[in-house]
């Protein structure tokens, strides 16, 4: 996966976007907002050059690690979810690609970011189109941990397939804040239940969403 810097947001490429775009509203995708920061992020940028002409189709796509860029269906869903507001905190487990994190800063947030695959880490170091988005901060760590010293949290957003709902992430929350994470429903981790959980004074309230289909969340950090 390489972020070349020649790249360029064509008149091809956003027109492929607004038919994404219409295609996300067919499915269900009722927050003009997400889809219009959707639409404004060239999601080619985030890709293998190799995926260029496809990058606009509504699927996840191999990245570095092992790992994926999220279909955008399941990015926006998980973004209107959340119900994002300009200057809302929000701490995202699992940088990944980075897109999912630009569309959250597109949406006016502080956008506090964890992944704990380093060539993934590094390489987004040197991803040119991550400086339009200063208030987008990165850290290489255990998800799982959070960002205690960063928190507390408006919004947390969960992108790889939780075993269980971390505590330590629900400590850093503010009362009322929303978490969106893909919990496993079986023992082999195929298939995840979306959860909505809003924290409360005593603990939190709990609204089962979709069905999805996520790479697992892991403790520690990968070095490779």
């Amino acid at each position: 996966m390489l972020h070349r810097k020649e790249k360029e947001d064509s008149f091809m490429h956003k027109g492929m976007r607004k038919q994404l775009i219409e295609e996300l509203r067919e499915k269900g995708i009722k927050d003009e907002a997400v889809l219009e920061a959707m639409n404004r992020i060239p999601r080619h940028f985030f890709l293998d050059p190799a995926f260029e002409r496809i990058a606009y189709e509504d699927r996840a796509f191999p990245i570095l690690s092992g790992q994926t860029i999220s279909q955008p269906y399941t990015v926006a869903y998980q973004t209107q979810f959340l119900e994002v507001k300009k200057m809302d905190k929000v701490l995202e487990i699992g940088t990944g690609s980075a897109y999912q994190a630009c569309v959250l800063a597109e949406l006016g947030a502080w956008v506090f970011t964890i992944e704990r695959q380093k060539q993934l880490f590094d390489h987004n170091n040197a991803f040119p189109y991550l400086k339009n988005y200063p208030q987008l901060k990165r850290f290489y760590g255990d998800g799982f941990q959070g960002l205690p010293s960063y928190g507390p949290f408006d919004k947390v957003i969960i992108t790889a397939a939780a075993p269980y709902v971390p505590p330590k992430l629900i400590e850093q929350m503010k009362v009322g804040g929303i978490m969106i994470i893909p919990v496993d429903t079986d023992i082999e981790g195929n298939v995840q239940q979306m959860r909505r959980i809003i924290k409360t004074t005593d603990g939190y309230d709990e609204e089962i969403l979709d069905n999805f289909s996520f790479v697992p969340m892991l403790n520690g950090r990968e070095r490779n």
